[in-house]
């Protein structure tokens, strides 16, 4: 009897051992990188988002999380992905407006969308379908991942209150239209990695720059190198990032990992805001403390530059339909908006843009010339009749982007 026992416990012990090492053989490694390097903040939420893959999906995949710049350059990261050098990373999608000029409204445009806007928008107005479309073109599948609230605005050793002090004013600043924007105003825009704006300041080989929230800033050494803070952050009121994903490894991927990567996402972009959020009040009464001075622009000053960014929208959509499509899916958004959060005021968490119903007709004309119109509004009405009739996504069923498809 006892040899039976013995026998039989082994026999458990290997079967126990063979399960465990067919699950570890099973599981993937991936190569992640984060576009941001250990010295800078903004890497929280993409630890925080690999972090929960992991345990989500640790019996398939098992991401190999590397700090930004240790596998490839920042500014190769896209190139990367869709070539498969690295399976998944995250990126700054205006970093790529080279490419596609459709990828600076993915993330933040001058007063544009902000983090709420860009939130509702992606979830529930269609934004994920056309940024997934639109990176989709290179071979790569996108999930916004991060949000912060407004970026702080920028970091000066000069007051800065009207668009005439900016004359002269060489400044880091991130994004192609804002850098036409400051160049209207007789300043000129130097882009450079978030690493190199402190010693840059430092040195005078800039005279201001920009870079994130309060937090971020504060990490980064800003009250150490600049006097004045200029606010609001106009140049980028909503910044969002995501994760890229090669999609060839992506579509080597079960139905379920599928569900848990876009889950994890929607997980990890409202721990990102909430975190940054609550920080910034924090990080605000320390600049303060520190000596730093705020210079606000006033409304009339803001009101020229919505008046710019506008300009700069219907120039883009009048050359690019694929920037025509999204642009005219965000105006629709905030016109869907406008009355809601009119008669709501000051109970409300965003907007209704000055000239928002001129441009809107603009870009919706350019829209429809470009052949894109009637696509935008076919997203929309398949995404809000999933979302309407809760049918949640269950295994066995084949799994696209969104987990409620009608059935």
């Amino acid at each position: 009897m006892k040899k039976r026992m013995l026998v039989f416990g082994n026999i458990l012990l290997a079967m126990v051992f063979l399960i465990t090492s067919s699950t570890s053989v099973m599981a993937k490694t991936w190569r992640f990188q984060s576009i941001w390097p250990a010295s800078i903040q903004l890497n929280k939420p993409d630890k925080y988002y690999t972090s929960l893959v992991d345990v989500l999906c640790e019996d398939e995949v098992n991401i190999n999380y590397n700090d930004g710049g240790s596998l490839v350059g920042t500014l190769e990261v896209f190139d990367a992905v869709a070539n498969g050098v690295v399976d998944m990373a995250t990126d700054w999608p205006s970093y790529w407006d080279g490419k596609n000029s459709a990828f600076s409204l993915i993330t933040s445009v001058p007063m544009g969308f902000t983090p709420a806007d860009y939130m509702i928008w992606y979830w529930q107005g269609g934004g994920l379908e056309l940024a997934q479309e639109l990176y989709g073109k290179y071979n790569i599948v996108w999930i916004p991942h991060a949000i912060t609230g407004p970026e702080s605005g920028q970091r000066s050793n000069k007051p800065i209150k009207t668009l005439e002090d900016y004359k002269g004013v060489k400044m880091r600043q991130c994004g192609r239209v804002q850098a036409r924007m400051l160049a209207d105003v007789g300043g000129s825009a130097v882009f450079m990695p978030g690493g190199e704006v402190y010693m840059a300041i430092q040195r005078g080989t800039i005279d201001a720059g920009e870079f994130s929230v309060p937090e971020v800033d504060w990490v980064m050494g800003f009250q150490e190198i600049s006097k004045f803070w200029v606010l609001p952050g106009w140049h980028q009121p909503g910044p969002v990032w995501g994760v890229m994903i090669n999609k060839k490894s992506y579509d080597g991927l079960s139905d379920m990992s599928k569900f848990k990567f876009k889950e994890a996402a929607m997980a990890s972009m409202m721990w990102s805001w909430t975190y940054f959020e609550y920080g910034s009040g924090k990080y605000t009464n320390k600049f303060i403390e520190a000596g730093t001075e705020i210079t606000r622009l006033n409304d009339e000053v803001l009101e020229k530059l919505q008046q710019a960014a506008w300009r700069y929208m219907i120039e883009d959509a009048e050359k690019n339909p694929d920037f025509a499509k999204i642009a005219f899916s965000q105006l629709d958004f905030f016109k869907n908006m406008q009355i809601w959060r009119n008669i709501q005021q000051p109970f409300m968490y965003g907007r209704t843009p000055s000239g928002l119903d001129e441009t809107y007709e603009k870009i919706k004309a350019i829209a429809k010339k470009h052949g894109v119109l009637e696509d935008v509004l076919k997203v929309q009405e398949d995404v809000q009749k999933r979302m309407a009739a809760q049918k949640f996504w269950t295994p066995g069923t084949k799994y696209i982007s969104n987990p409620m498809p009608v059935k």
